[in-house]
């Protein structure tokens, strides 16, 4: 059974490349295809044959070229064959598309797919062992957004158009009016943002999208600031969260107890890490989200020191200090 697969695969892979062969308009003959694939004449008649009975190819033999031609220079077997990798490929990277499932880009994605299901043979030939059913992806949970909003902000960034919405801060309970002009949408870990300049409070603020509603196009159109940095507002590796104070050496100390944990992975393009003589690990790295950074620093609770700056050190002072008042 094991042979009989094997010599299928072989079989398939050489059709597709007899195709490819014809397709490249050389005009393969039965003595270059038999030398090709060290084959008998026999087989490569039979593939021809199949070629002709099971794709329907245009297949004909040219006795002034002396080989194999397409009537139909637009043919092509609908055939696809997966290696390992690339099947692991697909259904890995897949998945990560679940950080667009709270956008419409979900449902485009999805019409992206369908278009190219459409294009595939009805069956696909997986060179493979490999069972997706091995792989698990466990998700965050994402906040919702209206497809209203997200459109809304595309194409106000697309037309340099100003928009009027209401938006509820995070530590608040009522939505207020807002007028602004978006500059640059960012993702971060699946929520969405966007970055530009605040006419109420006439400074570059940074906005969540699922915090929006009523959201409107207006008719003013507005001209990025000059002024205007990305890098001045956000750090790719460590978070969006909007500040405007210059960057800082952050210096952090981790338990030995999870030292193999923090080695093992690139917090920050610039870090600097190595374990200390006594099994803890020091990390240091640059940037000016000390609020995302605090963040991060909690969820490791008493495995990890902050050494500097002392403003980071007086935040997971104060919030530990929040902690221990509701206990």
């Amino acid at each position: 059974m094991a042979k009989k697969i094997r010599e299928d695969k072989v079989k398939s892979l050489r059709i597709l490349q007899i195709d490819d062969e014809i397709r490249k308009g050389t005009y393969p003959n039965v003595p270059y295809l038999q030398r090709k694939f060290e084959v008998s004449r026999a087989t490569i008649m039979r593939d021809i044959e199949f070629l002709r009975d099971r794709y329907q190819a245009p297949i004909e033999y040219d006795s002034l070229k002396n080989g194999y031609y397409y009537t139909d220079s637009t043919f092509f077997i609908k055939s696809l064959m997966l290696t390992e990798g690339e099947l692991f490929t697909v259904t890995t990277v897949l998945p990560l598309l679940e950080q667009y499932k709270n956008t419409p880009l979900e449902s485009s994605f999805k019409h992206i797919i369908t278009k190219m299901m459409d294009i595939l043979p009805e069956s696909v030939a997986v060179d493979s062992s490999f069972n997706t059913n091995n792989v698990t992806f466990i998700k965050d949970p994402l906040p919702s957004i209206d497809e209203k909003i997200f459109n809304t902000i595309f194409d106000s960034i697309k037309l340099k158009k100003t928009v009027s919405f209401f938006y509820r801060s995070i530590n608040k309970n009522e939505y207020t009016e807002r007028f602004f002009d978006p500059y640059n949408v960012l993702c971060q870990k699946g929520s969405w943002y966007v970055i530009g300049f605040c006419h109420k409070h006439n400074t570059f603020i940074t906005y969540s999208l699922s915090r929006m509603k009523n959201i409107k196009l207006t008719n003013t159109t507005y001209i990025i600031k000059e002024d205007f940095n990305l890098n001045n507002h956000i750090d790719p590796d460590f978070g969006i969260w909007d500040n405007k104070s210059p960057a800082v050496k952050i210096e952090l100390e981790f338990s030995s107890s999870i030292s193999t944990y923090i080695l093992e992975r690139t917090w920050h393009v610039d870090q600097k890490c190595h374990q200390n003589p006594d099994g803890t690990v020091y990390l240091s790295f640059m940037s000016n989200q000390l609020q995302e950074s605090l963040f991060w620093i909690l969820k490791f609770g008493s495995a990890v020191k902050v050494i500097n700056p002392p403003e980071l050190r007086e935040k997971v002072i104060q919030e530990a200090k929040k902690i221990l008042e509701k206990y």
